[in-house]
């Protein structure tokens, strides 16, 4: 696993993006959204709509999995 961001492309709402994260947040992500039985896409569309400005999706996407596993 690489410990350095790694760029992945995503789609939110028909439009193309990529969000640079460490290889154990994607893969986090990837597991939440199959446990919450959504696309991967849907999950990130979900979290763009609710993060702030001053935040970037990257970002956004590291606390949702922090905060997913953290209340479990």
């Amino acid at each position: 696993m690489s410990a350095r961001p790694v760029k992945r492309s995503l789609t939110l709402r028909g439009h193309r993006t990529s969000v640079s994260l460490e290889d154990a947040f994607w893969h986090a992500f990837r597991e939440i959204a199959v446990a919450e039985c959504k696309p991967l896409n849907v999950l990130a569309a979900e979290i763009d709509e609710k993060r702030g400005v001053e935040a970037g999706l990257a970002s956004a996407i590291r606390v949702y999995v922090l905060g997913y596993y953290k209340t479990r």
